[in-house]
């Protein structure tokens, strides 16, 4: 993966723009074919394999209604044209058989026969299944090689006479594709699943033979039925197969379906006893007095069903595929859902009495502010009531629309402002991180209010010597409606959870720009906020990490932050969080390669966020493909039941990330909803920022829209 470009790109987000945009069109574009092709195969190979009828040909459904069935054809022979007013039927000639066999081919069972039908030189008529064939191309061949007459079966042994039209030319259509493709050929015959004698044909039938005849096929049924699917004993079978006076047949049997043993040893005996009583074997045509009505196919033809085979193969490769990547997205979901809880709780455990000595250096407080008057008063006013000392430091980047004139007005104690023209949020913290005061540094974005004690409990971790960054608990504070509640659940559930592991495991990946404090001899250290990624918080920490310093996470610091309230605004920010993250990974890929602390972080943390924040998000979608194709194809209960499952997962590992956080379940009631737009989208976003990253495109700055209607919500 060339992600080299990425690593390469310096932001000059001026007036919201850079020197390259995405070309998204074409990404998506490509999104889409993919998706396109991917729900095609599944479609074909969930048709082929799960609407195959499976029912012996001898058990149709039920029929009721014989009313419109002409009397020509009901007292008819077995071979039918259904072309005219009341069509035309064929009858066996004397002392002629038609050994037909139905259901094939099939690996086992079909040799057997066709060695004996060679040593007893007698021809048989194969009514083959399209799926089949597909799969046993050789002995369609050798069928035909051997002087065998071949007519369809349909595609997925279906009851023609209970489909729709649609379904019936389909049936038709491929199974004819796949003999042409397979053996060259192209067959009229055509036997259709579950039928039976003429005087056996019900309306629905009818109906399905005329549909038959306008497609060009003749429908052959037959005169007797062998009933060796019901596998009753040779003798059984032989007294059902056995003609008299001298009358023509077509003798219904099978080449496939399950064990045809009884079959085999039944034929071995009736051909060569019929043999001697005068009879001859012949194909249908012959025995009815037709013209051999198999014909070659054409070049056209014979390159459709080769690209229909390939495509079945195809499909087949493509759900083995799918399945294999179901497997690993569940025991990733799964294994990441019981490392979190295991480990959160044993972090809440150890943050019990974590700092004993208590810090009461004063801290500087930056707020690199670009076009935040909605709500940097708010922001500010809530650093000024910290319980600690502190002194806040706002840098305007260049913004136009008051913001800095409004801080200024405030005149509140202890806070400065810095104007700068626009040179990027990295630029801006850095210039807070010159004009600081003191060792302690806490980073806020303009949009995020603290709580009174959220300052002193950031400063706390700094006791240690060896703690260069805390993490603290960013809030939602906007989480009315759903898209709000979805984000709080994130904000609880993935973040917070996932920071309790990376700080047990000391390999912190992020201190989020909401909510984080610094110490300034460590920022200083690794050159200062970096401008090389769009996710300058990720980045700065992995240096932090790499330069030997401990990063914490503090979860009684909160603070409150306004999340975006449309979908349009969080596609935004998380396709820019999730491409500087990818960004980060590859700029900080050596650390996987070092020895010590550094190689440590590397493998853990990089480790982690690769599999977890991009792997699983990648084969989330086979989850949703998979759902879809099992609503459609599979028993709805089973599908069903795995989805409660995955949710129900879902609900404790959240239960139980709520209770950690103090927060009220009630949210969760959304987790369900969930599943059909948030999920999707972040998933989504994570393909996206891969495929931009991988094509190296640089990606314009985007900033979310603020109301300034942040405030601290009393409940959830």
């Amino acid at each position: 993966m060339n992600l080299r470009p990425v690593v390469n790109l310096r932001l000059r987000r001026s007036a919201g723009r850079s020197t390259r945009d995405v070309p998204l069109r074409t990404h998506w574009l490509v999104l889409t074919v993919a998706l396109a092709g991917l729900v095609s195969a599944l479609m074909l190979n969930g048709y082929a394999s799960h609407l195959f009828g499976n029912a012996p040909d001898a058990e149709p459904p039920p029929r009721t209604s014989y009313q419109h069935v002409p009397a020509d054809i009901s007292g008819g022979g077995p071979v039918i044209d259904a072309r005219g007013t009341d069509g035309r039927t064929a009858s066996p000639r004397p002392l002629t058989i038609a050994l037909t066999f139905d259901d094939g081919p099939d690996p086992v069972w079909t040799p057997r026969i066709l060695d004996l039908l060679r040593e007893h030189s007698a021809k048989g008529t194969f009514f083959v299944v399209g799926t089949e064939v597909a799969e046993h191309q050789e002995l369609t061949r050798r069928m035909v090689a051997e002087g065998h007459q071949l007519g369809l079966h349909t595609f997925t042994h279906a009851d023609l006479a209970t489909v729709p039209g649609w379904r019936r030319s389909f049936e038709l259509r491929q199974s004819q594709l796949i003999l042409a493709g397979a053996a060259g050929i192209s067959t009229p015959l055509l036997r259709p699943p579950y039928s039976s004698k003429a005087e056996a044909v019900a309306d629905e039938d009818w109906s399905a033979i005329e549909d038959a005849r306008r497609l060009g096929y003749l429908t052959v049924l037959n005169t007797r039925d062998s009933e060796d699917w019901r596998r009753p004993g040779v003798a059984r079978i032989l007294a059902g197969s056995r003609p008299t006076d001298d009358e023509g047949e077509i003798l219904l049997m099978h080449d496939a379906g399950g064990d045809r043993a009884q079959t085999v040893a039944a034929l071995s005996v009736l051909i060569p006893e019929l043999k001697a009583r005068g009879y001859r074997f012949a194909t249908v045509s012959e025995t009815v007095g037709l013209p051999e009505p198999v014909r070659p196919a054409t070049p056209s033809e014979r390159l459709r069903g080769l690209g229909m085979i390939g495509a079945l193969k195809a499909s087949e490769i493509v759900l083995a595929v799918l399945t294999a990547l179901l497997a690993a997205a569940g025991a990733l979901s799964l294994l990441r859902a019981v490392i979190t809880v295991l480990v959160a709780r044993r972090h809440a455990r150890s943050r019990a009495d974590a700092w004993r000595e208590v810090v009461t250096d004063p801290v500087t407080v930056v707020v690199p502010a670009y076009n935040e008057r909605a709500g940097i008063e708010a922001a500010v006013r809530s650093l000024v009531g910290s319980d600690h000392p502190v002194e806040v430091i706002v840098v305007d980047d260049g913004s136009t629309d008051g913001t800095a004139d409004l801080v200024e007005s405030l005149g509140l104690p202890g806070v400065r402002v810095i104007r700068q023209p626009n040179a990027g949020k990295p630029a801006a913290l850095n210039a807070g991180i010159q004009a600081a005061s003191y060792e302690l540094i806490v980073m806020v974005d303009g949009d995020t209010v603290f709580e009174p004690d959220a300052v002193r409990r950031l400063a706390q971790p700094f006791a240690d010597p060896a703690v260069g960054a805390v993490s603290g608990n960013a809030k939602v504070g906007n989480r009315g409606g759903l898209l709000g509640r979805w984000q709080h659940t994130e904000y609880v559930v993935g973040f917070n959870l996932d920071r309790r592991l990376f700080d047990l495991a000391r390999c912190m990946p992020t201190v989020p720009g909401a909510i984080g404090a610094f110490r300034r001899t460590a920022l200083l250290r690794v050159g200062g906020v970096s401008e090389d990624t769009l996710a300058e918080d990720t980045d700065l920490t992995m240096a932090l990490c790499r330069d030997g310093w401990r990063v914490v996470y503090e979860e009684r610091a909160k603070a409150w932050t306004e999340a975006p309230s449309t979908l349009g605004a969080l596609w935004r920010q998380r396709y820019r969080w999730c491409y500087g993250t990818l960004q980060a990974m590859w700029k900080h890929r050596g650390a996987l390669a070092q020895s010590g602390e550094e190689g440590r972080f590397g493998r853990r943390s990089l480790g982690f966020v690769f599999g977890f924040q991009v792997v699983l998000p990648l084969l989330a979608p086979v989850v949703d493909v998979f759902a879809l194709y099992g609503l459609i194809f599979l028993d709805r209960r089973h599908v069903a039941t795995l989805w409660l499952l995955f949710v129900g997962l879902q609900t404790l590992t959240s239960v139980y990330a709520f209770r950690l956080d103090r927060e009220s379940v009630r949210a969760l009631w959304s987790l369900p909803f969930q599943q059909f737009v948030y999920r999707q989208l972040m998933y989504l976003v994570v393909i996206q920022s891969l495929v931009t990253a991988v094509a190296g495109s640089r990606l314009r700055w985007q900033r979310v829209e603020r109301y300034g209607s942040l405030q601290v919500p009393t409940g959830s």
